[in-house]
């Protein structure tokens, strides 16, 4: 998928194009396993979440491109409600209530604050700025969906089954929709695929890749890595309430059973490492490895992960991304080094943070993403985690647990103990006894995220 950016901060995916390579990958996928369309039961379907497009409903043409999750377009909008007299009085009125109570709610009540990855915000933005949109309001001709609600929207060319409802990225407690959610979407239309195929699941990817993890029981734990890092784990029948910017949210819902995870996540993981390409500091991913590992150090260089701000948990958009410690004797490969270290570091920040929020015994964490395939990002992560991680040997687990979903639906696999027999594991990291090397290193990192923080509300106020 072609990323645009065509402002600073605003990062952008064309809908049209994105529905013609979705088609053309599962034709191919299709012809490269050796069968033919009309032995397809169901489709199964995962998607990146918070990106969304709005359309008209009578032509089907988007009013503008897919404004995606990482977009920093609405950051003055964030800013301005989180500084309004309304937030302020939810804040101390849900504190008041918290010491009243000392219900966990309500503490989380008072410290919430909206962010740009928010749909809601940058779908305010757009309606306060796109006037195609604003006009299509106003005739009750406009449509609104995230990539999943898109891509069911082409497939069935607006034929969406009524069977079931879907929303993506919900997280209110005692809703009857859940981001991961098998039934009847309706059927794929004749003259994209030859024949119709049923919609039987729409997943959200991390959801998704929870689900094709097997993390079914409360504790299991996902650690995703690809083009940000999304650490999941699931609380079982029961959201979350977060203080630090964790996000309660719904797993997924199978018949009346509904499940609930808790992510942290952080946005620039591959980002950086496709940015570090472009910049010429390695021609091939796969050599970042063998180049992170031909030093002991990064010579007292740090590199802060933030293109799009900085997520739990010190929740701050306006980081800036940034190396520090730089000095005439710094290497391409110590600037690689810290790239790489500033992965796994981010990873402890999110584990960390889980740990202290959430009072549910850690049972397993398993990785998957591209990212998880570097074998120096792997064993560090394990080392400051302190605890084994499971690599697996397919590392897109998102499409397979939208299989999953399908395949239980259509009924082809008869219960979740049996996706565990399908499962496989690669191999599994060990921690080595290296944390206490580390501390030092990390407090400087630490220190050098600090003085990222809040860089572009400094240098606009100047």
């Amino acid at each position: 998928i072609k990323m645009l950016y065509p402002k600073p901060g605003w990062v952008e995916v064309n809908p049209d194009e994105m529905f013609e390579q979705f088609v053309a990958v599962v034709k191919e996928a299709v012809e490269d396993s050796g069968l033919h369309m009309k032995q397809m039961a169901a489709l199964g379907i995962s998607t990146q979440r918070a990106t969304f497009v709005t359309w008209d409903k009578t032509t089907g043409r988007p009013f503008h491109n897919f404004i995606c999750w990482q977009d920093l377009r609405a950051v003055d909008l964030v800013r301005s409600w989180n500084k309004s007299l309304l937030l302020w009085v939810v804040h101390k009125s849900s504190g008041l209530l918290h010491f009243l109570t000392r219900k966990k709610r309500f503490l989380a009540a008072s410290v919430i604050h909206f962010s740009t990855q928010h749909v809601s915000i940058r779908l305010a933005w757009v309606l306060q700025n796109i006037k195609q949109v604003q006009d299509a309001v106003a005739e009750e001709n406009c449509s609104f969906g995230t990539i999943d609600t898109w891509l069911l929207y082409k497939l069935t060319k607006g034929n969406i089954g009524l069977e079931g409802k879907v929303s993506n990225n919900l997280n209110l407690k005692g809703i009857e929709a859940a981001n991961s959610i098998y039934c009847n979407f309706g059927y794929t239309d004749k003259s994209i695929f030859g024949i119709p195929i049923q919609i039987m699941a729409l997943a959200a990817d991390q959801q998704a890749a929870m689900f094709g993890e097997c993390c079914f029981e409360p504790g299991d734990v996902k650690l995703t890595m690809g083009t940000g890092t999304f650490m999941s784990v699931n609380t079982g029948t029961k959201p979350h309430a977060s203080v630090t910017g964790l996000y309660p949210l719904v797993g997924w819902k199978i018949g009346s059973e509904l499940t609930y995870i808790a992510e942290g996540n952080a946005s620039d993981t591959g980002k950086v490492i496709q940015w570090a390409q472009q910049l010429g500091l390695f021609s091939d991913v796969a050599e970042t490895e063998k180049m992170a590992q031909e030093v002991q150090s990064t010579d007292g260089v740090f590199f802060v992960p933030s293109f799009s701000g900085l997520q739990a948990p010190l929740n701050d958009p306006n980081a800036c991304a940034s190396f520090m410690g730089l000095k005439p004797s710094t290497t391409k490969i110590h600037l690689v080094r810290a790239i790489l270290e500033s992965i796994a570091y981010r990873n402890k920040q999110l584990y960390d943070t889980m740990l202290k929020e959430i009072h549910i015994p850690i049972t397993c964490i398993r990785a998957d993403g591209g990212i998880c395939s570097n074998q120096f990002v792997m064993q560090l992560t394990t080392d400051l985690l302190a605890c084994d991680i499971e690599k697996p040997k397919r590392v897109d687990m998102s499409s397979l647990g939208a299989a999953f979903l399908a395949g239980l639906a259509n009924g082809y696999w008869g219960s979740r103990e049996e996706l565990k027999t399908i499962r496989s594991v690669e191999k599994i990291y060990k921690p080595q006894d290296v944390l206490h090397d580390y501390k030092s290193i990390i407090e400087n990192w630490e220190l050098a995220v600090s003085r990222s923080m809040h860089w572009y509300t400094k240098t606009k106020q100047e």
